[in-house]
């Protein structure tokens, strides 16, 4: 195996620690030097998988090491529209804390929310944002 082969096969197993809410691996290879906006074939960031998967921890883990909260996928969609979608009210509070801005992207959070008919999270980005 080349270098070049184990950090691939590093980056994967990064993204499948922030989907599997592996915090304290993920953590050690980020205080360890690893790149906290790390980002996918997609345009997906740990924090927007972490967000999407539901890790509450593995987010708030990202948040203090400065993942970038506005950081838009191939998809045009971040970290807080996941959360919206999803409807995780905690990690929403935490990416709008953070300064997750909730009008960009398409669809951005807000619209989101309101296409999807989540009352909830509308209230939580009005709020908010």
């Amino acid at each position: 195996m080349t270098d070049d082969d184990a950090a691939i096969a590093l980056a994967h197993q990064m993204f499948d620690m922030a989907r599997e809410g592996r915090t304290e691996e993920l953590s050690a290879l980020l205080d360890a030097g690893a790149p906290v906006d790390l980002t996918n074939a997609g345009g997906d960031t740990l924090l927007i998988l972490a967000a999407y998967h539901q890790n509450e921890g593995t987010v708030r883990a990202l948040l203090d090491r400065g993942a970038d909260v506005g950081r838009l996928n191939d998809r045009s969609q971040n970290a807080l529209t996941c959360a919206v979608f999803r409807q995780e009210a905690s990690i929403v509070r935490m990416l709008l804390d953070a300064g997750a801005p909730p009008d960009d992207g398409r669809p951005s959070a807000r619209a989101t929310a309101q296409y999807f008919g989540l009352p909830d999270m509308t209230a939580l980005l009005e709020r908010r944002g």
